[in-house]
């Protein structure tokens, strides 16, 4: 997996490339972690380049989504392929997580 990040008025937009699986799980979740930072009120995690995502992934953003929302922040995710959004919609994701 690798990752590119900007920060803009306390939005951050973290652009994944590769799988988000169980393989990439532990850096991801280390970046993620590093790049939230205080004054972040939005983190977008954008797909694009996101081919698929397993269950472990789901982990990982279940795991930012709960640290993000303790600190009164949101988490939203961008450009799903239509693999990533059907993981989405049938583990009930975008009940919590925002499509934007």
């Amino acid at each position: 997996m690798e990752f590119s990040s900007s920060v803009k008025d306390g939005v951050v937009v973290v652009a994944l490339d590769g799988e988000l699986d169980e393989k990439s799980a532990g850096q991801t979740r280390e970046f993620l972690d590093k790049t939230i930072r205080a004054n972040c009120h939005r983190l977008i995690l954008d797909f694009k380049k996101v081919a698929f995502m397993d269950s472990t992934g789901i982990g990982v953003l279940l795991g930012r989504y709960k640290k993000l929302t303790q600190a009164g922040a949101e988490l939203c995710v961008t450009n799903l392929n239509s693999q990533i959004d059907k993981v989405f919609r049938i583990s009930g994701l975008y009940q919590i997580i925002k499509a934007v």
